[in-house]
């Protein structure tokens, strides 16, 4: 087989594997937030459609597939149609520069688990990232509705303010390590001691609380509050189209985890006698069990609260974060 042939074959194979486990895994990941929640909050979860619930998701599969999909009669259909299409493709296309795993060897040719290892990785993220902000705002116009057209202007404030403390983050992360490619971050923290969440602790909070945002995520749900009585920008949505949404928040979810196991938490390097890939596994899943946690230990943050810590309080602490940066790169 040439090798050009290989790589075509070997790229529609990750792509095609990509799509279909995190897909797999946004399922997942319904079932155990309702089995984490129940358990830290004294309830039991499903229990009941399979063995400890887990059929729960067939269950809910089929009531998506089958529940009738309504286009409110005054709103924009083309626009109403896509919007949730804008959310799950975006979460699917920012994983194109992440390394999931070590290199491996098959047939004596070597393969990359990453579908695109382009070295500027990290604005491609951010990017695409930014690309989700047009689903809720879309979703809210499009929905000839006041309640959702005014929970899309919340989100996309909200979304806009912490793409700056995200972009603030990420920055410190390319000083330090003098490259946009999430495969010379990963290399670069080789040794535990060469961590960034110990070289730069301030930005890894910061990257943090603006992931909680950028994947609704409790306390800064502003996106689509579940404490309302309505549903957001998504009030309007039902079947395959409202569960489009949540397929996208869910898969952003798993990747912003892997992503801040990358930049900050070592990645997929070994650990004592423990290899690369269990490790990115085990790190991904403390990350993605810490934003489970928060949800059940925390309140929610009213939009003017969340707006007054991004500008008032994040933002400072970014720009200083990356003045002392420089100054200690530089001398």
């Amino acid at each position: 087989m040439s090798d050009i042939l290989f790589f075509i074959l070997t790229t529609i194979i990750k792509a095609v594997v990509i799509l279909a486990v995190m897909a797999s895994l946004a399922g997942l990941a319904t079932y155990a937030e309702r089995k984490v929640l129940a358990y830290m909050q004294r309830r039991v979860g499903p229990d009941i459609v399979g063995p400890a619930g887990v059929l729960q998701i067939v269950a809910d599969m089929i009531k998506l597939f089958t529940k009738e999909d309504i286009v409110p009669a005054n709103a924009n259909k083309f626009i109403f149609l896509i919007a949730p299409l804008i959310s799950a493709i975006a979460a699917f296309a920012a994983l194109a520069p992440v390394p999931f795993l070590p290199e491996f060897e098959i047939f004596g040719r070597t393969v990359r688990p990453i579908l695109a290892d382009v070295n500027v990785g990290i604005l491609y993220i951010a990017g695409v990232a930014s690309v989700c902000i047009f689903s809720p705002l879309a979703a809210g116009l499009a929905s000839y509705n006041k309640f959702a057209l005014i929970s899309a202007a919340r989100a996309v404030v909200s979304l806009l303010s912490f793409e700056v403390v995200a972009g603030m983050a990420l920055l410190s992360v390319v000083m330090v390590t003098s490259s946009l490619s999430l495969v010379d971050i990963n290399n670069y923290q080789k040794g535990i001691f060469n961590w960034l969440i110990f070289k730069q602790p301030i930005a890894f909070l910061l990257f943090l609380m603006a992931s909680f945002v950028e994947c609704n995520r409790t306390p800064f749900c502003l996106t689509e509050n579940e404490t309302e009585i309505v549903a957001g920008y998504g009030t309007e949505y039902s079947g395959m189209r409202w569960a489009m949404f949540f397929i996208g928040e869910y898969t952003n979810m798993i990747a912003a985890s892997i992503i801040i196991t990358l930049l900050f938490l070592g990645g997929f390097n070994e650990f004592l006698f423990i290899p690369g890939g269990v490790m990115i596994i085990l790190k991904s899943s403390v990350v993605f069990f810490f934003f489970l946690w928060t949800r059940a230990s925390w309140p929610h943050l009213r939009v003017d609260q969340l707006s007054m810590l991004c500008w008032k309080v994040l933002l400072p602490i970014g720009i200083l974060n990356i003045v002392i940066t420089g100054f200690i790169l530089l001398f």
